[in-house]
């Protein structure tokens, strides 16, 4: 059976709902939350709840882990989508890095697939679209510094963004297993450093 298309206000309001678990889902961890805890933050009655999940507790974090997909690339912003110049890399490098370090040993989008599970109908979508989307605009990106250096230069480009990807998400496994950065930052330092010489065959040459 077809759902409703929700009005503008329903979005508006379905979005607040969703805005507003994810925040008590940081604070609490998913666990210990409640559809009453979610109530209580948004201002919504039980029925009001229902209305916009109708599958409860599950289909909302679903709604609350599709969100945290978007604000992974959402924080990036400006810089993912413009890695023009070896500074905006630089700059994208840095956001990543402060990103992850204020986020510390917890990751919400990660403890709330274990809490829904990669299983369930529309979990597994959510983390490969994730990927998807960052993963071309780090393409997008290295094809825009490659540009600056002529025909010369040639680079796997969907592998390197592959690459760079999963240097990323290496690098955040260990942070969250230890509370330390460094391989993170290792990783996106030699990957990014990598990526230059292989383009710029004079800094490549260039003795050290």
């Amino acid at each position: 059976m077809r759902r409703k298309e929700l009005t503008a206000k329903g979005k508006a309001t379905r979005r607040r709902i969703v805005e507003g678990a994810a925040e008590v889902l940081r604070e609490q961890g998913v666990g210990s939350v409640t559809l009453e805890d979610v109530m209580a933050r948004t201002g919504t009655s039980k029925s009001q709840l229902f209305h916009y999940f109708p599958d409860g507790k599950d289909e909302l974090l679903l709604a609350v882990a599709r969100f945290e997909a978007e604000q992974v690339l959402e924080d990036q912003q400006p810089y993912l989508g413009r890695l023009d110049s070896w500074e905006d890399w630089r700059r994208w490098r840095d956001v990543v890095i402060d990103r992850y370090e204020a986020q510390g040993d917890t990751c919400p989008l990660g403890s709330l697939f274990l809490q829904v599970g990669r299983s369930t109908p529309g979990a597994r979508a959510i983390v490969v679209e994730l990927m998807r989307q960052w993963q071309e605009s780090l393409a997008a990106g290295i094809r825009a510094v490659r540009a600056d250096y002529g025909p010369g230069a040639d680079v796997d480009v969907d592998a390197r963004a592959a690459a760079l990807l999963a240097a990323i998400q290496g690098g955040v496994s260990i942070l969250l297993a230890t509370g330390r950065s460094a391989h993170l930052r290792a990783a996106l330092d030699q990957g990014i450093a990598d990526l230059r010489r292989d383009l710029d065959p004079a800094a490549a040459a260039t003795p050290r």
